[in-house]
């Protein structure tokens, strides 16, 4: 049986070898003093001191040493590695201070500025896209009309064909003023919750034909979120003339999508149904960011049309001869389309807003942005 080999020396390992371990830990070093910021010296430390490291391989040499040889060999390692760590530690507190102080220069907030001095403002974005609209139309020959915003069930409902028991003259979907001498709600007032009174409005005033475009605020019981809130703008618009035809409508509904989503913008309806227009309609129009080319691509996805290829707008349809009669209009001598749509859900679309909530905060942060359009 031989005898245990105490004569072994370590320096015979190649990686443990003094000139080699001085080596590794004068090249670590100097890796280390020429780290220009705390990335690169961060990935220095990754290289010079993780597992796969030159002096890191070196230490588990130490492993298939006898008993006799590891003590050596492990200071020697041992020493080298903390030298290599106290240089880390000492660069990163130099690359520490220098950024700090590149920072207080380069941040540094001039107080001697004068403090009186007027930001430039914005005008609120539902101003500017509403008016823009009512441009639009205007410049097809429209007229812009307006009303109150307090009106009677008569006007809100009536007039439109909604039935006395129809669920949005509930208080689930409108505000009723109070009757003051009563403290009921049987005061026949409401907060309007479209722009629809004004187009009655106009037609009892006025004789056909009829060009109008109604923008306006109105209310509804909803609750405030993301995507609903219950106060908000619309626009609606009437035509009343002899021989007016869906086609009439289509036609309109095209010109607008195209003025304000660009040349190339394509609308469908879809059957739908309200009580004040008839035949009704659901208009809809192309996606106007895949331009309906992720329909049926699971590589090409669409997140602002699920990749449906279409994004629903608002109501339309030929307005219902009840509505007509309601309002002194002969529906055997005129005809007439209507639609209506909110602007803050057009808004969204446009300018990809992703919470409503943002458009009725008051916060000058979201309405800088836009500008100062006129």
């Amino acid at each position: 049986m031989s005898a245990p080999n105490k004569s072994y020396d370590p320096v015979e390992v190649e990686a443990l070898k003094p000139e080699e371990i001085a080596r590794m830990r004068d090249e670590a070093l100097a890796a280390i003093a020429a780290a220009g910021d705390l990335q690169a010296l961060h990935e220095v430390k990754v290289a010079q001191t993780g597992g796969t490291s030159p002096l890191a391989l070196a230490n588990r040499e130490i492993g298939a040493l006898p008993p006799q040889a590891k003590a050596e060999a492990g200071k020697r390692v041992g020493q080298a590695r903390g030298q290599v760590s106290q240089a880390l530690k000492k660069r990163q507190e130099e690359l520490e201070a220098e950024r700090d102080a590149r920072v207080l220069v380069e941040e540094a907030v001039d107080v001697t500025l004068p403090y009186d001095r007027a930001r430039a403002g914005a005008r609120h974005p539902l101003t500017t896209l509403s008016e823009r609209i009512e441009d639009i139309f205007v410049a097809m020959g429209y007229e812009v009309a307006e009303g109150p915003e307090v009106e009677s069930e008569w006007l809100n409902f009536d007039a439109l064909n909604l039935s006395p028991d129809h669920p949005a003259r509930t208080t689930h979907d409108t505000f009723f003023v109070e009757n003051a001498a009563t403290g009921t709600e049987q005061s026949g007032v409401v907060l309007r919750t479209h722009t629809s009174p004004v187009q009655i409005r106009t037609m009892l005033d006025r004789e056909p034909p009829l060009y109008v475009v109604c923008p306006g605020r109105v209310y509804r019981t909803d609750e405030l979120d993301a995507t609903h809130t219950p106060v908000f703008s619309q626009v609606e618009l009437l035509a009343i003339d002899e021989g007016l035809t869906m086609a009439d409508l289509k036609g309109t509904l095209d010109h607008m999508v195209r003025a304000l989503f660009g040349e190339g913008m394509q609308t469908r309806l879809r059957p739908n149904y309200f009580p004040f227009t008839e035949p009704s309609a659901e208009m809809d129009m192309v996606c106007y960011v895949c331009r309906g080319a992720s329909v049926g691509d699971p590589e090409r996805p669409c997140r602002t049309c699920s990749s449906e290829g279409w994004i629903e707008l608002g109501g339309c349809g030929m307005v219902n001869p009840r509505v007509l009669v309601s309002c002194g209009v002969d529906p055997e001598k005129y005809s007439g389309f209507a639609f209506g749509f909110g602007i803050e859900r057009m808004l969204m679309f446009r300018h990809n807003v992703e919470d409503m909530r943002d458009m009725v905060e008051g916060d000058v942060r979201f309405t800088r942005p836009f500008g100062m359009e006129i």
